[in-house]
């Protein structure tokens, strides 16, 4: 079997591009057996460049730095693109626009196994950027049909603090992961059906025992696409 080469736009945090890493290259290994692995390609930004024109509110550089990488892997042979975040995605549309490469994105895998469970009222977290800005939650309503719920301006912040604080350092708290227990419930009884976990450091924090209805892991969902996508 000839497998496509996958982009991988990284290191927005390290830790989750760890993780699609990890993830990638065992499903190709099970789906193929023996020694397989993914053929690939990661761009792996220095963090710390793209988290200062996030907090800064400068998106058009944040994009023209995504731009560029994708640009980059372009000219390296990948096939496709996958954004190895989900917050930037902000910058989609700019990449799609600037080379002749599919984006998988990461919404829509995590929207189709939502809507494939039959539920439709959904609560997101992640970073402030993607639970209150309307590029992520914005594709769930107008291309899905899912009804989302976030969490209110405190808990907001507080999941916001945590994801950049603690999880994208490699810090995981017990107090943390209570703290995310509460705001998952509190989504729970406005009404929420399942959780997006809709940042890719979440997942090192809470898993299906910390929520009373099921959690969606944008990073293994977009994760398991891209495998379906390189090797069908």
């Amino acid at each position: 079997m000839t497998q496509k080469i996958i982009g991988m736009l990284g290191g927005m945090s390290w830790k989750s591009s760890a993780e699609y890493y990890r993830l990638i290259n065992e499903g190709v290994r099970d789906r193929l057996g023996g020694l397989h692995s993914a053929r690939c390609l990661m761009w792996s930004f220095d963090f710390d460049d793209v988290a200062v024109l996030q907090r800064e509110d400068r998106w058009d550089e944040a994009a023209d730095l995504m731009v560029e990488a994708a640009r980059r892997l372009e000219r390296g042979g990948a096939d496709f693109l996958v954004i190895c975040t989900n917050t930037m995605h902000k910058a989609a549309p700019r990449i799609e626009a600037a080379v002749d490469l599919p984006l998988l994105h990461i919404a829509d895998p995590t929207a189709e196994r939502i809507k494939a469970a039959g539920f439709r009222r959904i609560g997101l977290l992640g970073t402030a950027f993607t639970m209150e800005q309307d590029f992520y939650k914005g594709r769930l309503v107008d291309r899905h049909g899912l009804d989302v719920l976030v969490p209110d301006a405190d808990d907001r912040a507080t999941v916001h603090r945590i994801i950049y604080e603690e999880l994208v350092q490699g810090q995981i708290e017990a107090v943390s992961r209570e703290a995310y227990r509460g705001v998952i419930a509190r989504l729970v009884a406005a009404g929420a059906e399942a959780i997006i976990l809709g940042c890719t450091e979440i997942m090192l924090l809470v898993g299906p025992e910390d929520s009373p209805v099921p959690l969606y892991d944008t990073t293994g969902l977009h994760a398991a696409a891209t495998v379906e996508l390189a090797l069908g």
